[in-house]
């Protein structure tokens, strides 16, 4: 019975430290983790995830054309495909297309094979679009254990994740996120929003201010890419 109970407890243990590294923001197995760059230039990276989406995305293009903002927008690649129109605005408009995964499951407890073909079919329909810049890489919902890492570093490629998300919670009004998002941010900070769904209205409705805010705080925002540039880490490979 000890036996038994010191087992079940260990198993408890490996499984409670297993979900602790597939969720942490700063650290993993292989490869290079980034939630934040470490920066003297007051610069911060505003980010989108999934998508692009018809008219939200027309939405988020106007407000940041309107304030001179690029940004970087992780799509997935199903999404990629069925609104190529979309996406080849985002890239007309100057901004940044990052990789979000293809079918935006859960990247822990998988083959090799099937990470690759997630990266490779998003990165395809990311190119297909014309787009001819770097493609940084986001995993969904910032899950990850050991293969994805592997595969990554394999790959010279980067995680980015994000040390600022102020509409985690999906009930947040858009003054409550702009606030946090003002706030919270600092030098050489990574926001993550989530502005593409239809019931994301509060995200779209911040933003606006978020910008401004950040702005008044002496803040410039860039690109990912530009923003690893300007700090100590190098910026990631380029993806075939």
């Amino acid at each position: 019975m000890k036996r038994l109970l010191a087992l079940l407890l260990a198993l408890a243990a490996l499984t409670g430290g297993a979900y602790l590294l597939s969720k942490a923001r700063g650290f993993q197995l292989f490869g290079t983790v980034v939630a934040r760059v470490e920066t003297g230039q007051p610069l911060v990276a505003l980010t989108f995830d999934d998508g692009p989406v018809p008219g939200q995305t027309e939405q988020l293009l106007g407000i940041l054309a309107g304030r001179g903002v690029r940004a970087t927008f992780f799509v997935t690649g199903r999404e990629a495909r069925l609104h190529e129109a979309e996406l080849r605005a985002l890239i007309a408009a100057g901004h940044e297309i990052g990789n979000h995964s293809f079918s935006h499951e859960r990247m822990v407890l998988v083959r090799p094979s099937w990470v690759e073909d997630e990266l490779a079919r998003t990165d395809a329909a990311i190119r297909a679009a014309g787009y001819e810049g770097p493609i940084p890489f986001r995993p969904p919902f910032g899950k990850r254990l050991v293969v994805l890492p592997w595969v990554l570093d394999r790959q010279g490629r980067i995680t980015v994740m994000w040390d600022v998300e102020p509409d985690s919670d999906p009930n947040a009004g858009a003054e409550r996120i702009a606030r946090d998002a003002i706030a919270t941010a600092e030098a050489g900070s990574i926001i993550l929003l989530h502005a593409m769904d239809d019931s994301r209205g509060a995200t779209r409705d911040a933003l606006p201010q978020i910008i401004d805010g950040l702005h008044a705080r002496g803040f410039r925002l860039v690109t990912v890419s530009d923003l690893l540039a300007a700090g100590d880490i190098a910026p990631a490979a380029r993806a075939p």
